[in-house]
């Protein structure tokens, strides 16, 4: 199993109330099929929109740790740690964690 066509997603609330998703996978992109890619993001949604999308340093084959990535950034939105901004997931998203 690939991130290709599996992306890792997690639901996080926020301690304001709202409701985050958190998904790690193959960037997505209308005119390249998934399977050209290779490249692999950290995304943070809210509703229909994206909040943050970050490159990590994951390639598709790196299922385990996308994973790990996907519950560390959950935990921290949840804690308060993290703030859904870009900036505060960049750092993990350079990690393997």
């Amino acid at each position: 199993m690939t991130l290709h066509g599996n992306p890792i997603h997690e639901t996080a609330r926020l301690p304001d109330g709202r409701e985050v998703t958190v998904r790690v996978g193959i960037l997505e992109d209308p005119y390249i099929a998934d399977s050209e890619l290779n490249t692999v993001v950290l995304e943070l949604g809210f509703g229909n929109g994206v909040l943050a999308s970050v490159t990590t340093i994951l390639n598709a084959d790196q299922v385990t740790e996308a994973k790990h990535l996907a519950d560390r950034v959950a935990e921290g939105l949840r804690s308060g740690e993290l703030e859904p901004h870009a900036s505060a997931i960049e750092r993990l998203a350079d990690e393997i964690l």
